[in-house]
């Protein structure tokens, strides 16, 4: 949970979840957990998730099939069973925010689900491009030579508008062009899809999220994701003040420990090498157990738009053998603040975040939507 900005998020509540009593919207106590409600299934383990498949409609382009994570509407997404991420309205009136419509809705439904409802979009993806990663000289940073498959056209954004103020994270997973890189099985006829989740950290505790998206072609090509290039508009880089911004840091450390079956095994070398998962520690999760409470209330800081901020051991800690898994932000920032550990991106922003200040963005926004975080 955030403990530094409580009374900006009180500042700002009304705007997040609109003019109501938000006391009386969570008498009944569901709120929003941490773990994704609207799953068919996850499989910890094995690091997979099942969720149901909505339609849409490019003109020109024919069907596309998306998925739907995140509603910046509180009770749409509780109505959904899926993330409430009020920070993401901060991007209306950029292009990261699509324009869309929905029509072919039965008598009487006033909003898509997943078994009624088109959203037509104003653009989609292009999956039929081949994935280029090519390690460079130190594995990481990529080779420049590096590119994302699936493309995301001039106008496409995962995030979308249909007119009513709410914004939606509804990726596309499949149309005629192909299918996302993270797909693992689909069923148009069920209106399933089941996806490869990233493991990660947050306060050590395990988090499992699913990667979409990301704002720069050679990331995109590590993280297997669509390259869309329209979510660098977001704002804001180096930002996360819920009145203004629409991203939240996520730190991804370059050059951790290696070796696949080293327990403090971390870092952007080790997952290029084919060790496995990153491991990046976000800095909110999604839950939210009453609005009213912003300490009980995470997702009031929450965004799936995660704006990285890598960091790096310094020689001289590696050499003192400090080198160990990270699994909090708060431990990055101790290590940051003695000089152990350095930014990977000395030339971006500085992040005035209390926990987390001094840390810089790189300028890359990656889409990874949280669907389980350990209690």
């Amino acid at each position: 949970m955030f403990r530094q900005r409580a009374r900006l998020v009180l500042a700002v509540l009304t705007i997040a979840v609109g003019n109501t009593h938000i006391g009386a919207a969570v008498a009944a106590a569901r709120g929003i957990p941490n773990t994704f409600v609207s799953a068919i299934a996850i499989d910890k383990a094995n690091r997979t998730i099942t969720l149901p498949l909505f339609r849409g409609q490019v003109r020109g382009s024919g069907p596309v099939l998306f998925i739907l994570t995140e509603s910046s509407d509180f009770k749409d997404a509780l109505a959904r069973g899926i993330n409430w991420a009020p920070k993401l309205k901060n991007a209306l009136g950029t292009i990261a925010v699509q324009q869309a419509t929905v029509f072919d809705l039965p008598v009487g439904q006033r909003s898509f689900d997943a078994q009624g409802g088109t959203v037509r979009f104003a653009a989609s993806v292009d999956f039929s491009g081949t994935r280029l990663l090519v390690p460079g000289p130190n594995l990481f940073p990529l080779d420049p030579s590096s590119h994302a498959g699936p493309v995301g056209d001039p106008n496409y954004s995962p995030l979308f508008t249909t007119g009513n103020g709410i914004v939606y994270n509804g990726a596309h997973v499949a149309n005629r062009t192909g299918v996302h890189g993270k797909v693992l099985a689909i069923d148009e006829t069920k209106g399933l899809v089941t996806l490869r989740l990233t493991a990660g950290f947050y306060e050590h505790r395990n988090v499992l999220y699913v990667s979409l998206d990301a704002s720069d072609t050679q990331v995109a090509a590590l993280e297997n994701v669509t390259y869309v290039a329209n979510l660098t508009t977001a704002p804001l880089e180096g930002n996360d003040v819920p009145s203004i911004s629409a991203r939240e840091p996520i730190i991804p450390v370059v050059n951790g420990a290696r070796g696949v079956a080293n327990p403090d095994r971390q870092g952007l070398i080790s997952a290029v090498a084919g060790e496995g998962d990153p491991l990046n520690i976000i800095r909110e999760e999604p839950e939210c157990s009453d609005p009213s409470v912003p300490a009980n209330c995470s997702a009031l800081e929450y965004s799936p738009l995660w704006d990285v901020h890598p960091v790096s051991w310094t020689q001289t800690a590696i050499t003192a053998g400090l080198q160990h898994l990270l699994t909090s932000h708060d431990d990055v920032e101790t290590l940051f603040q003695s000089g152990a550990m350095v930014s990977a991106a000395p030339n971006g922003p500085p992040n005035q975040d209390a926990e987390i200040r001094g840390l810089r963005a790189l300028g890359v926004v990656i889409n990874c939507p949280v669907m389980f975080v350990a209690p």
